[in-house]
């Protein structure tokens, strides 16, 4: 069985998730630690759960999401996967971290490029790429069929959907994504957005203003 560990990181409140399983294999998606005492959570976390960390996934690559990238690769020698259509936003990452006032340490390439359908696995657990652009162009959400849940990054929020005027961003992309690749799943899944709280694709669905 997969746990979820949900950290609230960096000034945009970003959610960084921690899935591990029976095995202590674990995988950090969107790793957003920005300062030494947010780096020290997920440590102590890892450490105190005698976890093994696998992975560094990111739904995409703008800079809330990707803080913590640097340090979690040279501290445990790990891949990073991203979806290769984000690669602009990575290279301008230090830009845009200056821009914000933010200084951090600039993010490593992603070791791996995944695509729409591959899956990704750790321990017992598999996770399925959703290729999902519209917030970004190269947005990935990660859906776990056998436990009923998908990281969606900002694509989809709770009542909400996530920005489409950034660059490389688009509108009818990003309702197309969520309708074709998101919306498609079981109602009951459970979606974990990129910031806020968790829902389902049955109540966004039903509810959620922008469809």
């Amino acid at each position: 069985m997969v746990k979820i560990k949900k950290f609230i990181f960096n000034p945009f409140q970003e959610n960084t998730f921690l899935l591990y399983d029976e095995t202590n294999e674990c995988v950090v998606i969107d790793a957003g630690c920005n300062d030494q005492n947010e780096q020290l959570e997920l440590l102590t976390f890892i450490e105190e759960n005698g976890l093994k960390l696998k992975l560094v996934l990111n739904t995409h690559c703008h800079i809330d999401h990707i803080m913590g990238n640097a340090f979690i690769v040279d501290k445990y020698k790990i891949p990073s996967i991203a979806h290769k259509d984000d690669l602009p936003l990575l290279e301008r990452s230090n830009d845009m971290a200056i821009a914000f006032g933010f200084n951090i340490q600039k993010p490593p390439m992603p070791t791996k490029y995944v695509n729409h359908g591959e899956e990704i696995e750790f321990g017992n657990t598999k996770l399925k790429v959703l290729h999902v652009p519209g917030h970004s162009p190269g947005s990935i959400a990660f859906y776990c069929e056998k436990e009923g849940f998908v990281i969606v990054g900002d694509v989809l929020f709770a009542g909400s959907i996530g920005r489409a005027d950034l660059p490389g961003g688009d509108y009818a992309t990003l309702i197309r994504s969520i309708t074709n690749n998101v919306f498609t799943l079981p109602g009951n899944v459970v979606v974990y957005p990129g910031h806020g709280e968790a829902t389902t694709v049955e109540h966004e669905k039903n509810t959620n203003p922008y469809f």
